[in-house]
């Protein structure tokens, strides 16, 4: 079990396209979830675990969940951090928490995203593998 504490962090950075903004200029809603995802899995690639292993291993990641806070809105050519943690030790499903952030390090949006770990044979819902679950504990 972890430390109460310890979190699994990364940045990644983004510089907003001309193609994610809607008519008012905003970054359309839509696209968070586009954000989130490459985020996260620039996380785990940070981790040594990118997606295409979990596939390899027979595991899928479905996003069963998403809740997202939108507090100042993200425009074209803006350049933002995202910040990416895993909190809590995953068991079957692994939960993210996200934070946008403008260069400045103004807080923009907040979400989590959890995803299900899933065996892509039977369909059904399994435990974190062990692989993920002792890289977690490596960091």
């Amino acid at each position: 079990m972890w430390p109460l504490d310890m979190k699994i962090s990364h940045n990644y950075e983004y510089r907003i396209k001309y193609s994610e903004t809607d008519m008012m200029g905003f970054v359309h809603h839509s696209n968070y979830a586009r954000l989130y995802e490459n985020a996260r899995w620039e996380l785990m690639r940070k981790l040594g675990i990118p997606y295409s292993e979990i596939e390899k291993q027979g595991i899928f990641m479905p996003v069963v969940s998403i809740e997202s806070k939108f507090i100042k809105p993200l425009f074209y050519d803006d350049e933002i951090v995202i910040n990416t943690k895993i909190t809590k030790l995953p068991t079957i499903k692994v939960e993210f928490e996200y934070n946008i952030l403008s260069k400045s390090g103004n807080l923009l949006n907040s979400a989590t995203v959890v995803c299900a770990f899933i065996d892509s044979k039977t369909q059904k819902v399994m435990r974190a593998p062990s692989f993920f679950i002792n890289r977690l504990n490596a960091e």
